[in-house]
């Protein structure tokens, strides 16, 4: 009965071992053969290419400026001269200020742009 319990701790032994080395083994492999992380896209750019893929190619950027956490806000036109209209875009997603989730885009714009899209203090 000992023999065999000896026999159970040597092979979960061999088997962490295998494990271990195989882990090893495709980290250098990794290392060495140049696997990259694609740079993360800069934030303008991100929500240019949302604004492109919800609007399609006719929509216009007005102006944008960078919020927190890599938000950016602006104003964009639906269609080249129409009315311009807020958005908020995030990494994951982007948000105008027309879409049926108004309260959803004002705490967007609360929290990731401050100051966007109210009206200036009167003196």
């Amino acid at each position: 009965m000992m023999r065999r319990r000896i026999q159970t701790h040597e092979t979960w032994f061999v088997v962490a071992a295998a494990v271990a080395l195989i882990a090893a083994a495709v980290g250098v492999w990794a290392m060495t053969h140049g696997t990259r992380v694609a740079p993360p896209e800069p934030a303008s750019q991100r929500a240019v290419r949302q604004i492109r893929e919800q609007l399609g190619r006719d929509a216009e950027l007005r102006y944008s400026e960078v919020g927190q956490r890599r938000a950016v806000c602006g104003y964009v036109g639906r269609t080249r001269g129409g009315q311009a209209v807020g958005f908020v875009s995030l990494t994951s997603r982007i948000l105008f200020s027309d879409d049926p989730l108004p309260t959803e885009f004002r705490d967007m714009r609360e929290r990731y742009c401050p100051g966007f899209l109210t009206r200036p203090p009167t003196g």
